[in-house]
């Protein structure tokens, strides 16, 4: 695809020219996508050192030891990097160096970029009160930082700089967090600044590193599944957490001339229903209305969707009502609108998990596919979705809903244009 006019006079054009990731599945989108098409031997969740032997059902999809190159003492730290970047950083920072790459961005055009990650935790994991090794370190301060390890103050939601400091860019660097809606908030902060004209080239992104305390929060909640990931499985019994990162490069049509788009980022919305600090509301009105602006601001309507990437957390409240979300949004279309269930093979990335949601709907817009989903062993009849599992999926319409959702009532939604086939 190449790109052309704007979509509308006053809704210039947002392109998706480069992505990467790295997650449970593997350190490349490459392998992120293989692992996609391999369903019935997607990864499993594994315990989490230091942590499990105090909550015993907590599990999480974590990343192997070395998947982003060297690594350092606080976390992978991707190939070049320094050592003492934060497992989060390092994530990003490994992932946007593939994504740059796939992009064959210039040192120039590096240079002018801006950095806007979503992160729901930051560098957290690094200021709890142990190490994964078991080791006593710094506490949080609770104020937004932590203390280094030697009394000085350091912020915990510095990714988006990181990468930026590391990569050399020099425009806006903006670290979005507001739970597992982050990185939704994250793309439609990037497409505004492409739109308003302030930028050409966004680096965007989600990353988490695996944290102690958002994971026995959840414990205590009662909402962590102590198996797998398993959404809309009658038998699930609430999330688990995954850690990565996700980024892909977003260039207005004058950057992107030239270069193959995996598709473009057609309409972004986001609401807050400030229902409960951490459970949806029942009703839905807010999720729904998201969804319908995001289609409205793309100018695509219920049939026009090929695939739902739900939020999908495994929790019973989510599934079903976003289920019913689903069925008040695209009407006659819903019941036969495939969904992707992504969590079921990387887990609840929180606030990475729009922007992997949004590289697997490049992906998906690429090789024209649905892959295959993770089998559900008892699918729920409360949320009856189509979640096709007997092979990849042809991806009919080149249009794919992406759904995130946060706790505050935080709601996000995007559509996401592949070319037509």
């Amino acid at each position: 695809m190449s790109p052309s006019s704007p979509t509308t006079p006053t809704t210039p054009d947002v392109f998706v020219t480069g992505i990467g990731a790295i997650s449970c599945l593997g350190g490349s989108a490459s392998e992120f996508w293989t692992g996609l098409k391999a369903a019935a031997a997607t990864a499993r969740p594994t315990p989490v050192p230091g942590l499990t032997e105090r909550v015993p059902d907590v599990l999480a999809y974590q990343v192997a030891d070395g998947a982003t190159g060297t690594t350092g003492s606080a976390g992978p730290a991707g190939v070049g990097a320094r050592a003492d970047l934060g497992r989060a950083a390092g994530f990003a920072l490994a992932a946007a160096r593939e994504a740059v790459a796939d992009a064959g961005l210039g040192s120039r055009e590096l240079a002018g970029a801006a950095v806007v990650i979503g992160t729901a935790v930051g560098e957290s994991g690094g200021r709890e009160s142990g190490d994964r090794d078991g080791s006593t370190s710094a506490g949080s301060t609770g104020d937004g930082g932590g203390d280094g390890g030697d009394g000085g103050w350091e912020s915990m939601f510095s990714v988006a700089a990181s990468v930026g400091g590391e990569l050399g860019t020099f425009g806006t660097n903006i670290s979005v967090s507001n739970a597992c809606a982050a990185s939704g908030y994250a793309l439609s902060v990037a497409v505004d600044l492409i739109r308003r004209g302030e930028a050409d080239t966004v680096l965007l992104g989600g990353a988490e590193g695996i944290s102690w305390v958002p994971l026995a929060s959840f414990s205590r909640l009662g909402a962590a599944d102590p198996e797998t990931c398993r959404p809309f499985d009658a038998e699930r019994r609430g999330t688990v957490f995954g850690e990565g990162a996700a980024v892909l490069v977003l260039q207005s049509a004058r950057a992107a001339a030239g270069r193959r788009t995996y598709g473009r980022v057609l309409g972004t919305a986001w609401s807050c229903d400030a229902h409960h600090p951490t459970a949806p509301d029942p009703g839905g009105e807010q999720l729904v209305r998201v969804a319908r602006a995001a289609l409205d601001e793309a100018a695509r309507g219920p049939g026009d969707i090929g695939c739902v990437i739900p939020h999908g957390t495994g929790t019973r409240q989510n599934d079903v009502i976003e289920h019913r979300v689903l069925h008040e949004v695209l009407g006659e279309h819903a019941a036969r609108t495939p969904l992707f269930s992504l969590k079921a093979f990387i887990g609840h990335t929180a606030g990475a998990a729009a922007a992997f949601a949004a590289v697997s709907a490049a992906l998906m817009a690429r090789h024209g596919e649905i892959p295959a989903n993770v089998p559900l062993a008892h699918p729920d009849p409360e949320c009856p979705v189509l979640l096709p599992q007997d092979g990849p999926t042809a991806l009919e319409r080149p249009n794919v809903l992406v759904n995130a959702y946060a706790f505050g009532g935080s709601n996000f939604s995007m559509v996401f244009g592949g070319e037509a086939r």
